[in-house]
């Protein structure tokens, strides 16, 4: 297919979405939609508007501030725990849901996949729920007494009625001696879980980046190092670190996934801070860095060509020895991955992809895909903002559709006009487009599978979407289009 007929048929497919809108809605998405071309002065991740209210009435696939400092930035520190003020079902449905793999034994020194919740009723909605809250805090140190600190994760009715959670955690901080953090995230504040992100971080800042009490003993090297952003989903960050500790690294501190509460503490005595989500964290690493002098860069490890990219990006800040070193770890993974490659390229070869998901990966997974040969022609983020879009377009290499905060509706009837070949999306599309006959793989958190981050993972990542685009189940259903 020529750029100009995929430019085309992208453009005609905005249109007709827009089309189906009352004109003030239809006004309103029209400023979240666009094509982009890498060749483009100007395009659509220029302009696209982002981080903008979603349109009433419209489903968006977003998810809340709740879940971005719940379930994203506080929920996979391992020894801590984080208890849900307010009713039970936010802390079940975030419970365990992101796959954030941990060491240690649950319900003893790791709480990660067991739900604590304050569990509010009409009661508590009247009456308050301070002194409910300040109950469960002291039920927690009695039944686990090794945890090492408790983080409050506010739902929707606390900021409504208006519970005083940061009285509560500062006095049971000062009678119990241990560190107790009031995230004030309830699920209603901002456009999506972006905001909560941001809640976290700052809780990050002011509550725990200040406490002294590991520093004090901590012996740096030259070569220290932490990961931020990286939630260990499916093992994400294990494989990550591997790679950074052949690099001849050193990997202090793992942000959040596997995380301790003293990783959290130290990670300013940190070399250089490795952002894997923007997203997510970029706001503390500029704290660390303005406050503790900490440099942080960016770096992509989905596919054999990004990991490597950033493997020598982050070589470059250090010295010649780790820089040696780092070659010939590439050299190790190399012949390994243009196997994966001479595999599975030739099943997958030109097929076409539509991304719609969270974080980091509407632009960080590209380069895995085009490892494969597979090209990209659509692309957005639930809850990106600006310079999520600006960073994109350093990503596209054809002719993209490029839409943001899409819903339900418009997302399926992108799909039926371009006719990807494989939709990667989230937990929430799934089953919408397996009915529809086309191969899908969830992109937010592996679909069971992974880890995807790193040269081993990549295999993983190859072997996964052979057997979604050519498991012969697709040949036993079709396409609403193809049926008619």
């Amino acid at each position: 297919m020529t750029t100009e007929t995929l430019l085309s048929q992208q453009e005609a497919a905005i249109a007709e979405v827009l089309a189906a809108y009352p004109e003030k809605a239809q006004k309103s998405r029209a400023k979240h939609l666009g094509v982009d071309m890498p060749e483009g002065v100007k395009g659509a991740c220029d302009a696209t508007k982002s981080n903008k209210q979603t349109v009433p009435g419209v489903m968006s696939q977003r998810g809340c501030a709740y879940a971005g400092s719940k379930g994203v930035v506080w929920g996979p520190v391992k020894d801590m725990i984080h208890i849900s003020h307010g009713p039970v079902g936010c802390g079940q449905y975030s419970r365990a849901g992101r796959r954030n793999y941990y060491i240690g034994t649950t319900g003893v020194d790791t709480y990660v996949t067991m739900n604590f919740t304050t569990d509010y009723n009409e009661k508590d909605i009247v009456f308050g729920g301070d002194k409910k809250l300040k109950a469960a805090l002291a039920e927690i140190d009695g039944l686990f007494p090794l945890n090492n600190g408790i983080s409050v994760q506010s739902e929707c009715p606390i900021g409504l009625i208006g519970d005083d959670i940061q009285a509560v955690a500062k006095a049971y901080k000062k009678e119990s001696g241990k560190p107790t953090i009031a995230v004030s995230c309830e699920g209603f504040r901002g456009v999506s879980q972006s905001l909560g992100h941001h809640i976290a971080n700052d809780m990050i800042r002011d509550e725990v980046l200040p406490d002294n009490s590991y520093k004090k003993d901590f012996e740096s090297t030259p070569y220290d190092v932490a990961i931020i952003g990286d939630y260990n989903i499916g093992g994400d960050a294990w494989s990550s670190r591997i790679l950074l500790e052949e690099m001849g690294l050193r990997v202090i501190a793992q942000w959040s996934g596997d995380a301790t509460y003293k990783e959290l503490t130290i990670a300013p005595k940190a070399k250089i801070n490795l952002l894997h989500c923007y997203r997510s964290m970029n706001y503390v690493v500029r704290h660390m860095e303005q406050e503790f002098g900490v440099p942080w860069m960016e770096y992509n490890f989905f596919g054999p060509s990004k990991t490597t990219e950033s493997l020598r990006k982050i070589a470059a800040f250090f010295d010649e020895t780790i820089q040696a070193k780092t070659e010939a770890v590439i050299a190790k993974y190399t012949a390994m991955t243009d196997a994966v490659i001479a595999k599975y390229r030739p099943k997958l070869e030109g097929k076409t992809v539509m991304l719609y998901v969270g974080g980091l990966r509407p632009r960080h997974v590209i380069g895995a895909y085009e490892d494969l040969g597979m090209k990209i022609i659509g692309t957005g983020y639930e809850f990106g903002h600006g310079d999520d879009y600006k960073r994109t377009k350093d990503e596209l290499n054809g002719t993209t559709l490029i839409y943001d905060d899409t819903n339900e509706y418009e997302l399926e009837q992108f799909v039926k006009r371009l006719k990807p070949d494989l939709v990667a999306s989230g937990v929430k599309e799934k089953y919408v487009f397996q009915k529809m006959g086309l191969p899908f793989r969830q992109m937010h958190s592996w679909d069971y599978s992974g880890p995807y981050h790193g040269y081993d993972a990549f295999a993983i990542f190859a072997k996964d979407m052979d057997l979604a685009l050519n498991s012969p189940v697709w040949a036993h259903t079709k396409a609403p289009w193809e049926s008619n």
